[in-house]
């Protein structure tokens, strides 16, 4: 068996890969006629004397590299990967998990060694992909799915991946992140929290330690010394916030060094001369692995990345205090429009006469129209706009963001201008130190600096056409391991969400009566807290996960797979986590969600709708409309009626959900075009750039 394992080295032949592939030449390897093998193989960034001490892609390098043609091509590709073609990977695999502890610590060390050299031609790919799997089941004692072998192995050609919620996304990631990592790459792996990213660090950590690499984790309250010791392992876990802005600091840093110490050589030189170089915190930007990549390059996209830094300014405290107060004297729609989808608002003539009658005796900036209309609509955003329980929690006399798409705690996440300011003197808390803008950036610009990017999710499909777009990157779809046994029971509408209220207290009920667990799925923290006083009063025992409760997430879900379990959640739902079912749950019929999410995002409910019925467990799933909510409300179509037909809500709810789909897109774009402009206006250069 030696002899075989030494053959494959010595012989890097191409071996069949992604059969189905048509993807660019610069995004997959080319068919075996088309370039000797040197021309097709992965050479992935690392920090040397032929990367630099930092590699990362320049700002014009990275920012729209991909040509019309491939956006246009790679967005209608629809690429699904055949379980066959990692027969190979199994083959070999076999062959490692054969060897002894010291043939296995050669070998694995020849490979590293050609790794280094070569890159990743598609035989070193699948035989490094094969040695690690081996040593997960020698370690873990988890020999991965076919499934989970396509995923890693499409990770590691740098593609962006579809695999249904509960299939194993997270020990893929960590197959492709040890396999890359092998070659001597720095790996960052991008979590939707910091807790996810503390259990995968450790859950993981006794598989990377048995191939020879170091794992480290960054959380939001690491200090820059354990964030510099994270980021020279080989593999680091850490949210993309944390990431992004440590990249940040270091910009900041080495634009504090000035030109003469700023560069490579210059950096170096001072090393050799013992002299103080600047102290980064990363090894440069190589290799990301994204889960959960749709939440972070679209989800996340609409948010600035702004590292600000003190700037007292009691001015501007005090016109927030005039602010409020004078919004508290107008009136919604006789003075102002308030777009509550838009968070902006439209002056009436009557308001801005209002305005400028009220602010007469006011000085200084309130003298300037632009500013006093602007200053005075943030107060009414803040009064009338954001709502406690919805847009924000108050705890411990702080204001705290929550994201509106997942429910969770956005932390470190402030509003942008005065607007965070008003909504803390409007509940009555401590206001939060002024700042001002040292750097920014966004989740578009940061993510196309990296040289090698991938990631997955289990919800991609529906925003292929912009990850195309914006990063050159084509969705591949990895089948089920075993067919659904889902059930989709039909829509229904109702008039009132009291009604829709009422009518879920009594489903939960039936469910819970015959043991069937429910996850319910609601918008906002208020939402919950309503339906749990509800289903109280009805004596009905449930738990609750929304951003009150994230400490004890994983406790929560843990339990909402137990015959006659009721969870009640937001959005977040415990992603990233699974829902295993309790003994004989599956006889019953195996977990319902009932979706009453009120959101036109499709991705988000199909996140939810999947948390039923995974790796082949029976499950069943059904969505409630009510016509009165913000979602019809202030949508862009009329609700339907409750007596509509079953195709006609169909019809209206994917009308709904597509055209909120092209009005997020172009905001995400206009986001983009205002981040380049901030760079240009202020004059604000990366380095290499």
């Amino acid at each position: 068996m030696n002899a075989s394992l030494d053959t494959v080295l010595a012989d890097p032949a191409p071996l069949p890969v992604m059969t189905r592939s048509t993807l660019p030449a610069a995004s997959a390897p080319a068919p075996a006629d088309a370039a000797p093998t040197h021309r097709r193989r992965l050479a992935l960034a690392r920090p040397g004397l032929q990367w630099g001490l930092q590699p990362q892609r320049r700002e014009h390098e990275a920012a729209w590299y991909a040509t019309p043609w491939q956006r246009l091509r790679l967005a209608r590709q629809a690429l699904f990967l055949d379980p066959a073609e990692v027969r190979d990977v199994r083959v070999r695999q076999h062959a490692w998990t054969l060897l002894g502890s010291d043939g296995e610590s050669a070998l694995r060390a020849a490979l590293r060694a050609r790794l280094a050299a070569d890159g990743f031609t598609p035989a070193l790919r699948d035989e490094a992909l094969a040695c690690v799997a081996a040593k997960a089941y020698r370690v873990l004692r988890r020999s991965p799915y076919e499934t989970q072998l396509l995923c890693a192995r499409a990770l590691m050609d740098g593609h962006l991946v579809e695999m249904a919620t509960g299939e194993g996304k997270t020990l893929a990631v960590a197959l492709a992140a040890a396999a890359i990592a092998l070659s001597g790459t720095p790996v960052h792996v991008m979590t939707a929290n910091d807790y996810l990213a503390v259990r995968d660090a450790r859950l993981h950590a006794p598989l990377f330690s048995a191939l020879g690499l170091r794992v480290g984790m960054i959380v939001a309250t690491s200090t820059p010394e354990q964030r510099r010791a994270a980021y020279t392992a080989d593999v680091t876990y850490a949210t993309a916030r944390e990431i992004a802005f440590d990249h940040l600091r270091d910009d900041q840093t080495l634009q504090a060094a000035g030109p003469e110490g700023r560069g490579d050589l210059a950096r170096r030189a001072a090393r050799l001369a013992g002299e103080a170089a600047p102290a980064l915190l990363q090894r440069g930007l190589c290799c990301a692995l994204l889960d959960e990549a749709d939440s972070l390059l679209i989800d996340e996209a609409v948010m600035p990345l702004v590292l600000a830094e003190p700037h007292d300014d009691p001015q501007l405290r005090a016109a927030c205090f005039q602010a409020l107060a004078l919004a508290r004297q107008l009136q919604l729609d006789e003075h102002a429009v308030l777009d509550t989808a838009q968070q902006a608002v439209h002056w009436t003539p009557a308001g801005l006469e209002r305005l400028e009658s009220l602010s007469a005796g006011f000085g200084g900036a309130w003298l300037n129209r632009a500013h006093r209309e602007d200053l005075a609509a943030q107060a009414l955003v803040a009064l009338h706009g954001l709502h406690r329980e919805h847009d924000y929690l108050v705890e411990d006399g702080r204001v705290e963001l929550l994201d509106r798409l997942s429910g969770r705690r956005a932390q470190g996440r402030v509003w942008s201008r005065a607007l965070q300011t008003l909504v803390e003197l409007k509940e009555d808390c401590r206001p939060s130190p002024s700042s001002r803008t040292a750097a920014q950036t966004s989740y578009q610009r940061f993510f196309a600096r990296y040289h090698h990017l991938a990631g997955t999710s289990g919800t991609l499909a529906e925003c292929r056409g912009e990850l195309a777009a914006v990063h050159g990157k084509a969705v591949v779809h990895v089948p089920l391991r075993r067919p659904s046994l889902r059930e989709d029971l039909p829509p229904r509408v109702f008039e009132a969400s009291c009604q829709r209220e009422a009518a879920a207290v009594t489903r939960i009920a039936n469910l819970q009566a015959i043991g069937r667990p429910v996850l319910v799925g609601v918008a906002s923290v208020a939402a919950a807290q309503a339906l749990s006083a509800a289903l109280a009063a009805e004596g009905g025992e449930h738990e609750v996960l929304d951003a009150r409760h994230e400490a004890g997430e994983a406790a929560i879900i843990a339990r909402a797979g137990r015959s006659g379990a009721v969870t009640v959640a937001t959005a977040l739902a415990g992603r990233g986590t699974d829902i295993e079912l309790g003994p004989c749950v599956a006889a019953l019929g195996g977990l319902h969600v009932l979706d009453l999410l009120d959101t036109p995002c499709a991705r988000t409910r199909r996140q939810l709708i999947g948390r039923a019925a995974r790796q082949g467990d029976p499950g069943s799933a059904e969505t409630w409309h009510a016509a009165d909510t913000a979602v019809w409300t202030d949508g862009f179509l009329d609700s339907p009626r409750s007596d509509a037909p079953l195709w006609m809500v169909q019809a209206a709810s994917r009308l709904q959900q597509r055209l909120h789909g092209w009005t997020q897109r172009r905001l995400r774009r206009r986001l983009l075009k205002q981040d380049l402009a901030w760079q240009r206006r202020l004059g604000f250069s990366r380095r290499h750039a």
